[in-house]
């Protein structure tokens, strides 16, 4: 019979030659710097035409509020590839320093998530054919979501393994603002949810690859963020739920 002892650094159950040549964290920095690529290039492609290929703040948007929300929201994406680009390089010093400035930005972008919500709900605006009181809950969840993924990513900056499958589920969050206006997509929230979930099934299979598990963090702040993503649709349309609404706009009006 063989026996094996488990190591530090090495999954129990395999044997010590398994173990070994499991690719561990040693592709971390490739991956996570290509997925903060990739999501870069989907916020890129999402609002291109209406944004970033308009003028940016030339661009015709509603208001001055969904302006600074665009402008920060882009600040946030252009970080995330900073971070993980400076981990690369072995530039942790700078990436820690840079890592307050991220939280502050993050609260920022909450506090106007909410606000160019609010101004949407305002304006009727939203998807074609959607109820506008309805669509609300779609902004004010995603926030929901972020904030929540980014405090407990902030309690584990400590412990990177965790911190960055995190903060790259809190930012896969907010992708699918942009992938709704891809062209296939015609701003439909649930289709661009399941397209964002492609993100999701890559990290699952980076884990799985690298240690033939999937981390802890990536299992509960991916069901998290589906189950919010999912259920929300049904409170949407709740009469409880155009009360809120009807609420809000009563008080910002």
């Amino acid at each position: 019979m063989v026996t094996v002892v488990a190591h530090p650094g090495k999954p129990t159950g395999l044997s010590a030659k398994d173990a070994t040549s499991l690719p561990g964290r040693r592709y971390d920095h490739f991956f996570f710097s290509g997925m903060a690529l990739l999501l870069l290039a989907a916020v890129f492609w999402g609002f291109a035409r209406t944004y970033y290929l308009a003028g940016v703040f030339h661009a015709p948007l509603p208001s001055f509020v969904i302006h600074l929300h665009g402008a920060v929201f882009s600040c946030w994406i252009l970080l995330l590839v900073t971070q993980t680009s400076l981990v690369s390089a072995g530039r942790v010093d700078i990436h820690r320093r840079l890592g307050i400035a991220a939280f502050a930005l993050a609260c920022l972008m909450v506090i106007l998530g909410v606000v160019a919500g609010t101004d949407s709900l305002l304006r009727n605006a939203g998807p074609p054919g959607r109820d506008a009181q309805a669509f609300y809950i779609v902004p004010l969840t995603d926030m929901v979501i972020f904030a929540t993924l980014i405090y407990f990513a902030f309690r584990t900056r400590t412990n990177p393994t965790v911190h960055k499958r995190l903060i790259l589920i809190a930012t896969i969050g907010l992708s699918i603002a942009a992938i709704a206006r891809w062209p296939m997509v015609h701003r439909t929230p649930g289709k661009a949810a399941m397209i964002s979930y492609i993100f999701l099934f890559l990290l699952v299979a980076y884990d799985l690859w690298s240690t033939r598990k999937v981390h802890r963090a990536t299992l509960w702040a991916g069901a998290f963020l589906i189950f919010v993503q999912q259920i929300r649709p049904f409170i949407g349309h709740t009469a409880t739920w155009h009360a809120f609404a009807s609420w809000v706009q009563s008080l910002a009006r």
